[in-house]
């Protein structure tokens, strides 16, 4: 029982007090003047002690870092829903649309109808019939009027 004990304890403490694995390396140079790297001193030869920094190091973030980092804004509006515009680069209608959105500083993100995957997909999935189409959050508008689109603008919560 106390072997196991004294053994149970030599293992732990072996655990807690890891040995550090250290060689020394030695840089020598031949005849021919090559430059070798070698475990131990060659007998005979002028040989110098090279310290090398341990390879794959990594030295954790503190605790304070990470706290900072995650209290960084992130610029990402979370009290107001996106506003994403469908469209096509050739629809004069989606050119002002875009351009009253802009000019009310209004962030949206498009998805061209014809030349995206994802607006292509989205608009099939709203089985839409024309461009340009809003979605204010879960609103949907169909074409651009700026009184009707500023009502929806506002009832999201924006200021316009």
């Amino acid at each position: 029982m106390i072997k196991i004990l004294s053994t149970s304890f030599l293992m732990l403490l072996m655990l807690h007090f890891p040995q550090q694995a250290t060689a020394e390396v030695y840089k020598w140079v031949d005849e021919a003047g090559r430059i070798h790297f070698t475990d131990s001193p060659p007998e005979g030869k002028k040989a110098k002690s090279v310290n090398i920094t341990p390879p794959n190091t990594y030295n954790s973030p503190s605790a304070d870092s990470i706290k900072n980092t995650l209290a960084r804004p992130t610029g990402v509006t979370s009290g107001k829903p996106k506003v994403i515009v469908y469209s096509t680069t050739w629809c004069g209608v989606c050119k002002k649309a875009k351009r009253w959105l802009r000019q009310n500083k209004i962030a949206f993100r498009e998805y061209d109808t014809e030349k995206s995957a994802r607006g292509r997909r989205d608009y099939k999935k709203m089985k839409g019939r024309g461009v340009p189409i809003f979605k204010v959050g879960t609103q949907r508008l169909n074409g651009f009027s700026p009184s009707s689109l500023t009502q929806a603008l506002r009832k999201a919560g924006y200021n316009i």
